[in-house]
């Protein structure tokens, strides 16, 4: 005997709790229903590289912050990291000036880059096949963890620093490596994070009343 067919009804109903007539249900315009979906959401790329943005506010460095974040192919965020100095290392202690006299009394001998931090922060067994999204282009010793990694993508905002040797290096292990890399252009500029839209709320129109509700 075949299985009777259930039809499951989904009724509108405004907030006095009164059904909307059938005629108004067949006018889009007054149709409670059909909201539609936000149209102003951010975009993957958008998303991930926003995520490394927000993560290099934890830096420490006075001149430049940086966040890196590794997505897996299933679109999941596996590893953050932003540059800083080394666990256990006082970042009170170190210096963090560019220039000086020696070359030990500058950031460089002892910074960890935000990629760095990001592969070894990983939340998995590993990261190969991973896109990593970072806002300046990698140096030769990041392309080379990078590399070694198993990391297949490279997203970055910026390459301001192309000239100098060490990212010129970069390049070339990169395109050897057959690391892809592609500059990440912005539809937006910027990306407000507001703690306080929580508390904002649209007023409900009106509720759903499907048949789950009736069983209830």
């Amino acid at each position: 005997m075949a299985a009777k067919q259930m039809d499951i009804k989904t009724e509108c109903i405004n907030e006095e709790n009164e059904e909307i007539p059938e005629k108004k249900l067949n006018d889009s315009e007054t149709q409670p229903c059909m909201v539609k979906k936000r149209s102003d959401y951010l975009h993957w790329d958008e998303y991930f590289m926003a995520v490394a943005f927000l993560s290099a506010q934890r830096s420490k460095d006075p001149n430049s912050q940086v966040g890196a974040c590794i997505v897996n192919e299933e679109k999941k965020i596996v590893g953050i990291g932003y540059n800083g100095m080394p666990n256990g290392c006082s970042d009170d202690t170190l210096p963090w000036a560019r220039k000086a006299d020696d070359d030990l009394d500058t950031k460089y001998p002892y910074v960890c880059h935000a990629e760095m931090n990001a592969i070894l922060n990983k939340n998995s067994s590993d990261v190969k096949g991973c896109t990593i999204y970072v806002a300046l282009f990698p140096c030769n010793e990041c392309a080379k963890l990078i590399i070694q990694s198993g990391i297949k993508k490279i997203v970055y905002l910026s390459d301001k620093y192309h000239h100098q040797p060490n990212m010129k290096a970069s390049r070339i292990l990169l395109d050897m490596a057959k690391i892809k890399y592609v500059k990440f252009e912005p539809e937006r500029k910027t990306i407000l994070v507001d703690f306080m839209s929580i508390e904002q709320s649209t007023p409900s129109i009106s509720k759903t009343k499907t048949f789950k509700d009736e069983l209830v």
